[in-house]
């Protein structure tokens, strides 16, 4: 009907629970794992539309472990109201929350939609650091800061799962700067990313918010120090710094930072937040020995708060699980799913063009013509071991000589990729990033989390490996987060590459159009 009551009253459940529904099933499933917890009494009242079956998404995505997870099971977000009734016995907070997060530990005044930044970070972010924050822009909140900040402001271990651009750095350096003291000498937030060009785009970030505090009021707060720890840094360097006089806040690569911990430089004894930007990719990478040791081994999961950020994590409920039995999260770790219906920012108009694969380049040349792009990102898959050893020119390098030898329009192309050294990487995107107006010819090293918030086409030179490189790829664009500008994706691809395109369409459920030059 329009809403229902669900009551579990003293009987041994967790706070872990999860509703699913199923699209040809006329029932709703209730997981709850048993644990040594003392039961307190829960009233849940979900309210829905009434001419509609109510497609839940999990309040805390975490599985029946009697279960195995079912990878093609929707879950489906709306926003629903939960409220936990407390018992006073067991003194459990009064909390509410929106879509799916931890029903028993968001804390109160979600339902009403704070109108500002401010508003939400009020009382646990340094007043400095929001006067700094309005100054750059950021003033109203995206909805994964609505979401997530008040689970993060209330201690809970967290997987923010939102579309790209939607505001995740932001939503986890508030956090860091609502529980770091500068006045201890001692790292106390880490902040692990998978490539250099997004560590130095957080780290540039997180120094804008921690700006000279005696420049902006008569509050007696000392600097807040930010350290990239990246690959191609300087470790002699940041040695000496980390010996002397420790930062606050480490930005750092997988390999970078191990070096740090295995020489007993870096020590992690007074870190209270972690956090895993990407964290998908890192899991999928050839440093995930290294991830896995940096969460249980070099810190405990008791004593910090961890949390993961990303735009795609597969088969999130399993990962969910894991992060409980691994050890990775406390048990309370939410899981703030934004969107899960649309995974692709709505402001996105997806096109293919089909044309034999000798063709492309031409093919490139009269999209570009065609559409006049103001910025572009063409992507371009890496290059292979096997060519590499062959010592095969790489498709970038093709496709660069090309634009610059067709048409005047394009001679000046910026280049990103993983084969060429740190500082030309660094010389790239910041060339790109002083310009109005710019075409890069990138591998998928650009498609983690590298904000060029000016780009309006993607086009796909080559068709991207999985669905998840397809959603990074085109998340490079509309990433303005209260624009209306139509943001255009291409992909250029042979005939008998258009099922697998189509995979894609089904999988994160994007309409794409064909066009025919």
């Amino acid at each position: 009907g329009g809403g229902g009551v669900l009551f579990v009253s003293y009987i041994p459940i967790t706070s872990l629970i999860s509703f699913s529904w199923e699209p040809h099933e006329a029932r709703y499933l209730i997981s709850m794992a048993a644990t040594n917890l003392s039961p307190p009494h829960l009233v849940l009242p979900l309210s829905f539309p009434s001419n509609k079956n109510p497609n839940l998404s999990p309040l805390l995505s975490f599985p029946n472990p009697n279960r195995r997870p079912q990878s093609q099971r929707q879950f489906i977000s709306i926003n629903y109201f939960c409220t936990t009734i407390p018992n006073p016995k067991f003194g459990i907070p009064k909390s509410s929350s929106l879509s799916s997060c931890d029903a028993t530990k968001a804390p109160d005044g979600e339902l009403q939609k704070a109108a500002t930044l401010r508003e939400l970070c009020q009382g646990h972010v340094p007043d400095h650091v929001l006067r700094r924050m309005e100054e750059i822009g950021f003033v109203k909140p995206t909805e994964v800061q609505q979401q997530g900040l008040p689970v993060l402001f209330s201690g809970n271990d967290c997987v923010l799962h939102a579309q790209t651009g939607s505001g995740k750095t932001l939503t986890y350096l508030l956090l860091v700067y609502s529980v770091i003291n500068t006045q201890r000498s001692s790292v106390q937030a880490l902040i692990v990313v998978p490539t250099r060009e997004l560590g130095m785009q957080v780290t540039k970030v997180a120094r804008m918010l921690a700006a000279n505090p005696s420049e902006l009021g008569p509050e007696p707060y000392k600097s807040c120090t930010v350290m990239a720890l990246l690959d191609g840094g300087m470790l002699k360097r940041h040695k000496t710094w980390l010996k002397a006089d420790p930062p606050t806040v480490v930005v750092a690569t997988v390999a970078s930072l191990c070096q740090m911990l295995e020489k007993h430089i870096l020590d992690l004894g007074a870190m209270r937040v972690l956090v895993i930007d990407e964290v998908d990719f890192l899991f999928n990478s050839k440093q995930v020995s290294y991830l896995r040791k940096l969460l249980t081994s070099y810190s405990s999961s008791h004593s910090r708060q961890t949390v993961f950020a990303s735009a795609s994590i597969p088969q999130h409920n399993h990962f969910l699980y894991d992060c409980v039995q691994q050890k990775w999260t406390k048990n309370n770790v939410a899981h703030v799913h934004v969107n899960p219906v649309a995974p692709m920012p709505s402001c996105l108009h997806h096109r293919y063009m089909i044309c034999p694969r000798n063709q492309r380049y031409e093919a490139v040349l009269s999209l570009l013509q065609l559409d006049l792009p103001e910025s572009a990102i063409l992507f371009v898959n890496e290059q292979s071991e096997k060519a590499k050893k062959a010592g095969d020119i790489p498709t970038t390098s093709r496709l660069i000589d090309f634009l610059k030898s067709s048409s005047g329009k394009f001679s000046s192309v910026a280049l990103l990729e993983d084969d060429i050294n740190f500082n030309a990487r660094a010389a790239s995107l910041l060339e790109v990033r002083e310009k109005s107006s710019y075409l890069l010819v990138a591998t998928d090293i650009a498609a983690r989390g590298v904000d060029l918030p000016e780009t309006t086409h993607i086009y796909n030179f080559d068709l991207p490996r999985s669905a998840v490189h397809y959603l990074h790829r085109a998340g490079r664009t509309g990433r303005k987060p209260f624009s209306n500008d139509k943001c255009v994706v291409t992909s250029i691809i042979a005939r008998e590459e258009r099922f697998v395109l189509q995979r894609f369409q089904n999988e994160l459920k994007f309409y794409c159009e064909e066009i025919i030059l």
